[in-house]
């Protein structure tokens, strides 16, 4: 071999040998920042600690994600984007459009990820086909929660179909308890939308008006049966409603000042952080109707320069779908995990129920992004809905008005 051979071969040595020891390192993006979101996201920091890596937190608080998102744009717009951002739905192909997200296939195709993730939540972690996101947890969003000494004093069971919550609802009243607690804010309302609208659409109708924006299902007399549907649970509403967070929504429900409310499992949190015990003192159940709203907290990663960056990248997208840490941040954040191998003998009723939910809808093609919850629409479209479904239920809107300015406003956003 001669010296221009040798040095070459030596060379290359040289470079494989640094990528291969290279420091995994990470600058992470994120807005959990409340006190059982910063407890679940140090969990994989200290997995991620644990395997060599080195990890700066970037937390960003407030707005949901708004102010996380700021600051991001920021970043990527200076050419220093970070290793990996909390994103989802259609917030990650929105990212990849701009040409700055990694391909982190090598990863997926190495830990099976298309085996262990249900196909609808795979989707979203792909971009034309390559991986570019990691799937951390699944929320439920069209749960009913319920006080269960309310509901056994008054002879009622956890409702079935819309009819029997109403049936029951209206025998609430009567005896002088608030049927539903909610807050009157706009995803709110529109969560409790969502979970009216499968209910009565069923899942292929949903999928039509919410995700594909079907106009002749958005006009059909089905989508003003849920507006109609949504004018009732108006009247099961006190008069404070206004302006309440949710939590304080859960409040009513575990003081027994109210039966019912629909939200996410991120309700289940406020329940187990006052020691209450589902089963026996709240119970769960999936809203009426068939079918699978879901809401997926996920990691993107974004197109970075350095062998220590990469590595990071890497060693992150393995631990976030990793069986262990899948585990252990659900456990903490409520929710379940995006893998449908793990193990839930630790987690409690209501998840393993919803677990079980997912898989069964999963294979009848039954399971559906959240429209409220930013999975399933971009903003604009999200918002049109949003608007349309909070201005009916704050006023005298007739459902058929309601039905034809949603139309209207999803065209117009456009």
């Amino acid at each position: 071999m001669n010296t221009y051979v040798t040095g070459a071969v030596s060379a290359l040595s040289m470079i494989v040998a640094t990528s291969a020891l290279a420091e995994p390192t990470a600058e992470v993006l994120h807005y959990w920042t409340s006190g059982g979101e910063a407890k679940s996201v140090a969990v994989l920091q200290k997995e991620f600690a644990d395997k060599g890596g080195s990890w700066t937190d970037m937390p960003v608080a407030g707005g949901g994600g708004d102010a996380a998102m700021t600051a991001l744009r920021a970043r990527v717009l200076s050419g220093n984007a970070p290793t990996a951002v909390q994103l989802k739905g259609p917030a990650i192909q929105e990212w990849y459009e701009e040409g700055v997200l990694a391909d982190i296939s090598s990863v997926a195709e190495a830990n099976d990820w298309e085996t262990v993730l249900p196909a609808s939540i795979a989707g979203h972690m792909k971009c034309e086909g390559t991986w570019c996101a990691a799937p951390v947890n699944v929320h439920r969003v069209d749960w009913i929660w319920a006080n269960a000494e309310v509901l056994n004093a008054n002879g009622i069971e956890m409702p079935t179909t819309w009819d029997e919550f109403n049936a029951a609802a209206d025998k609430l009243q009567e005896a002088g308890i608030i049927p539903l607690a909610h807050g009157g804010q706009a995803w709110q309302d529109a969560t409790i939308f969502e979970a009216v609208a499968l209910g009565i659409l069923g899942p292929d109708g949903y999928r039509k008006a919410f995700v594909e924006l079907d106009n002749e299902t958005l006009t059909s007399d089905a989508m003003i049966a849920v507006f109609d549907q949504m004018r009732t649970l108006r009247g099961y509403v006190d008069s404070n409603f206004s302006g309440r967070d949710w939590n304080l929504a859960t409040s009513m429900v575990m003081n027994g000042e109210a039966a019912f409310q629909i939200m996410g499992d991120w309700a289940k949190g406020e329940f187990m952080a006052a020691g209450k015990v589902p089963g026996e003192d709240f119970l769960c159940a999936s809203a009426p109707g068939e079918g699978f709203l879901y809401n997926v907290d996920s990691f993107a990663m974004f197109d970075v320069d350095g062998d220590d960056k990469k590595a990071g990248q890497e060693l992150l997208a393995e631990l976030v779908v990793g069986q262990n840490f899948q585990k252990v941040f659900n456990l903490n954040k409520g929710s379940i995990p995006a893998r449908t191998d793990v193990a839930l003998d630790e987690f409690d009723d209501c998840a393993r129920l919803s677990a079980d939910d997912m898989q069964a809808s999963s294979d009848s093609d039954a399971l559906l992004p959240s429209y409220a919850h930013g999975m399933a629409l971009r903003g604009a479209q999200a918002g049109a809905i949003t608007d349309v479904v909070t201005a009916h239920f704050n006023s005298d809107m007739s459902s058929a008005d309601a039905v034809q300015m949603l139309a209207d406003g999803i065209a117009n956003s456009m």
